[in-house]
């Protein structure tokens, strides 16, 4: 499976700290592997799927497209305060 990054997600995961990104890498395997893993949204957001995972303690959100069968486009990854806000920018 091909994986497309927008510009924001990459600049974001540059930040993280090395288990952070761990679970980030994680969370972007399990859905490289089965793209209808995650839930997909209605009315703003239709065509975005949100897949759930943890990073510590806390549940973090991560947004991504399905393009084709073969390719994904992840958006945006975060905890869930403002993360829709952000996600419909």
């Amino acid at each position: 499976m091909r994986i497309l990054v927008t510009p924001s997600f990459a600049r974001r995961a540059k930040r993280l700290h090395a288990n952070e990104k761990k679970a980030l890498n994680k969370a972007i395997r399990t859905v490289s592997a089965d793209s209808g893993i995650g839930d997909e949204k209605v009315g703003d957001l239709v065509g975005v799927f949100i897949y759930k995972f943890s990073m510590g303690n806390e549940k973090w959100l991560l947004a991504y497209r399905v393009v084709n069968k073969k390719e994904i486009k992840l958006l945006l990854f975060g905890p869930h305060e403002n993360f829709y806000r952000e996600l419909k920018k």
